[in-house]
């Protein structure tokens, strides 16, 4: 068995792992559905991110624990799993500027997003009791496309990239591009 980060052979599909397209990186990004989200590749195991309009619009999140791979070139997977029971999987080509994310909600969360808006890192212990009370089923999936507006290199875990709440920023903030 191998793990991440071992160069693929004939015998073993995983390819070399260059995560450095990625970490250190902020990128702003709006979904075909016009949900607009900023996510920070803190290091190759955590991300920081807002979300700046959509279904949860306003909540922010710091130090989510991921499995980031580079599956090809400019191609790379960050997938993970929240405290409301919320997965989610993005594939991010920086250079061509697109991503594809898939949110798999818990139908509570469908039911009141507006629940899962704060600051998640100070409502910890009511995350999780609001997913162990559900309900879970059915689940909601969102597969969308994403255009990415903003591409940065900001060094990595930087605290203050993402260090306030989305409605804290300059209203122009998610405007931005490069």
């Amino acid at each position: 068995m191998t793990r991440h980060g071992e160069a693929g052979t004939v015998s073993d599909p995983v390819p070399p792992q260059d995560l450095s397209g990625i970490v250190g990186h902020r990128f702003i990004y709006t979904y075909a559905n016009g949900w607009q989200y900023e996510m920070y590749v803190k290091n190759a195991t955590v991300i920081d991110y807002r979300i700046h309009s959509g279904m949860v619009g306003g909540r922010w999140v710091k130090d989510q624990q991921v499995d980031l791979v580079q599956l090809d070139e400019d191609s790379y997977k960050v997938s993970w799993t929240e405290p409301t029971g919320t997965s989610v999987s993005v594939n991010v080509l920086p250079r061509s500027r697109r991503l594809h994310g898939v949110i798999f909600f818990p139908h509570w969360v469908m039911e009141h997003p507006e629940q899962t808006v704060p600051f998640q890192n100070d409502h910890l212990d009511e995350m999780h009791a609001l997913r162990d009370a559900g309900p879970t089923y059915p689940i909601h999936v969102v597969p969308e496309f994403a255009k990415i507006s903003l591409f940065e290199r900001v060094g990595e875990n930087d605290e203050t990239v993402i260090s306030t709440a989305p409605a804290d920023l300059p209203a122009d903030f998610p405007a931005r591009t490069n």
